[in-house]
């Protein structure tokens, strides 16, 4: 039974008090025209709560807009939501990928994730081919999908919006790994879940790496917010030498700095018993002390690396909450410890993740007491980084 404006409501019911589900809730495929976004196909899910996010179909059907009865929840970057044939992969000595970099959820993958790296190709078989040269964060999230369907379907008396899409990317003489992404959302629910599935299309043994540039902006994130989070340990950070010059510990976040330096963390993340890995970011501030946050639940066999990305910087404020398949150091860190994923042709690889506002004190109180449930985070801003990087299995 879905629930819409306070009350429990039948297909019946929500039948007879309007002549269209649209004007509550529903699925709406549109394309922007104007500047850097013109020709994208975004599709617009509004669940009936005042939940709003839209998924660029001509953008691997990543999440851009988010918001909340208004208060915005995905970060907006100065790049904008850029038109994939503006894109340029290999500019800026593998940094171009920046320019097209803003949104809720980037997808960065299928074959390569994190800082520039120039990869052996023998398992091409293409003599002329000596190396994969892959830009920061790789080639996915620039990549138009095509679009399987969308719309809603009624279970009984529940509704789930979605909609469906296939990202390939693929050479000659080189990967054909297919994403195949599904967006599902509950009408009556402020939240959404996201199903992936990577597969190796190709007949070459090729490499799979996998990570979410989650992005999180105002109001979530303001000065005094707080980063929830199950951690054992802070294994790394990025600013290890200059730990405390900025002022900015993990867990207490700022006012937007001038001339800051983004900071990296990784933690050692752990799982409920269900094996899920919750986040959340919450501004306990937010209109006048009735509170807003935003939790991220991950699978931790799927995902078993998480680091935490702060962009403080006036003018591109945000924090990344970022789930991977591999330590932070990437693709010649996990190829030295044999931790690099192969795929053979028909293997395929499943992620589920799903993304929730946390609405008011009562709901961000109930998702910390869960977290502190499972394990009590450092309550030091300035945790010791460890160094102890857990063996990852393929």
């Amino acid at each position: 039974m879905v629930r819409l404006y306070g009350r429990e409501a039948t297909r019946r019911s929500v039948a007879q008090h309007a002549g269209a589900l649209s004007q509550f809730a529903g699925v709406r495929l549109m394309t922007l025209g104007d500047g850097l976004e013109r020709g994208i196909r975004m599709l617009e899910f509004r669940t009936g709560t005042g939940f709003r996010f839209t998924a660029l179909v001509d953008r691997a059907l990543d999440v851009a807009d988010c918001e909340y009865r208004g208060a915005a929840i995905g970060w907006h970057s100065p790049a904008g939501f850029r038109n994939p044939a503006l894109h340029e992969y290999e500019g800026e000595g593998g940094l171009g990928w920046l320019r097209s970099f803003s949104g809720l959820m980037v997808t960065c993958g299928l074959d390569h994730i994190l800082f520039m790296d120039s990869d052996p190709a023998d398992h091409y078989h293409y003599v002329h081919r000596k190396t994969v040269d892959s830009s920061i964060h790789g080639r996915i999230g620039t990549i138009p999908a095509r679009l399987v369907g969308y719309g809603e379907t009624w279970d009984g008396d529940d509704c789930t919006l979605w909609c469906e899409g296939i990202v390939q990317q693929a050479t000659v003489f080189g990967e054909d790994l297919h994403l195949i992404r599904r967006i599902e959302a509950k009408v009556g629910e402020s939240a959404f879940t996201l199903r992936d599935r990577v597969v190796n299309h190709g007949f070459y043994k090729t490499p799979h790496m996998y990570l979410y540039h989650i992005n999180l902006g105002y109001p979530v994130l303001a000065e005094g917010s707080r980063y929830l989070a199950p951690i054992r340990q802070t294994v790394w950070a990025a600013h290890a030498e200059t730990y405390r010059d900025q002022g900015v510990g993990y867990r207490t976040l700022p006012s937007p700095q001038f001339a800051f330096h983004e900071q990296v963390w990784q933690h050692e993340m752990v799982a409920d018993a269900d094996g899920r890995v919750p986040v959340a970011v919450v501004n306990d501030d937010f209109d006048g002390g009735r509170g807003l946050g935003f939790m991220i639940e991950t699978n931790r066999a799927e995902f078993p690396c998480q680091y935490e990305w702060q962009n403080f910087q006036e003018g591109q404020y945000a924090i990344g909450i970022e789930p991977s398949t591999n330590h932070v150091f990437g693709k010649p860190f996990a190829r030295e410890r044999g931790e690099l994923i192969v795929l053979e042709h028909g293997d395929e690889r499943h992620y589920t993740t799903r993304f929730a506002v946390l609405d008011g004190a009562d709901a961000i109180g109930a998702a910390a007491s869960r977290i502190g449930a499972i394990v009590r985070q450092p309550e030091d801003d300035y945790p010791q980084p460890t160094d102890t990087w857990e063996a990852l299995r393929q």
